[in-house]
């Protein structure tokens, strides 16, 4: 890891910005390395991950897991994967689930850190939050038009997905085109990667 990195991911780790919105006050998760050659990004992290520190330590992180075909060790290995989610922080819970990622952490972090990933080849974008940034325009008219035209992104070394978490079983039970056709090139990708 270079030292450049290594200096901002102590800045992430004592940030504060969102202190005053955040209702378990502030835990930065995140993992990179300047020789991640895989980014996941994700949303924020929810309560679970907020507690253990851990990125995608829940149910989440188990099905991640599986659609990219491999273990946690590998996974955690930050000079393979960099974990990097719009929020940093739990943003807290709604009506329907957690909070959306509190915009200031991808406002004052997110540039800084995506430049100090060199290289990246394939870069997981996670929900809409995610979707929103890392495509902007490119993005279908919903989720579920934007991951099926995933060979589109393909070109561009990013894949969309639909978050992985358990709330998601129907989406998936009626996508059944993802897991036939999406997850054994991605499986395959992410060996070639790692």
């Amino acid at each position: 890891m270079t030292k450049k990195l290594n200096n901002l991911l102590i800045e992430i780790k004592d940030c504060r910005l969102c202190e005053d919105h955040l209702p378990l006050g502030p835990r930065p998760v995140v993992q990179a390395s300047s020789k991640a050659k895989i980014l996941v990004a994700g949303q924020a992290p929810g309560r679970k991950v907020h507690e253990s520190g851990v990125p995608f330590d829940d149910a989440s992180g188990e099905r991640l897991r599986d659609w990219m075909g491999i273990d946690r060790e590998i996974f955690y290995d930050a000079s393979k994967i960099a974990i990097v989610p719009m929020g940093f922080c739990f943003p807290g819970t709604g009506k329907s689930g957690d909070l959306p990622p509190r915009p200031e952490c991808a406002e004052a972090w997110r540039e800084k850190l995506l430049s100090n990933l060199p290289q990246i080849e394939l870069t997981l974008v996670i929900g809409k939050y995610a979707q929103d940034y890392h495509l902007g325009t490119l993005q279908k008219k919903n989720l579920t038009e934007t991951v099926r035209s995933w060979k589109e992104y393909w070109k561009i070394k990013v894949l969309p997905l639909p978050h992985p978490s358990p709330r998601n079983n129907i989406w998936l039970r009626k996508n059944d085109w993802f897991e036939e056709d999406v997850l054994p090139t991605l499986k395959s990708k992410v060996q070639k990667l790692i």
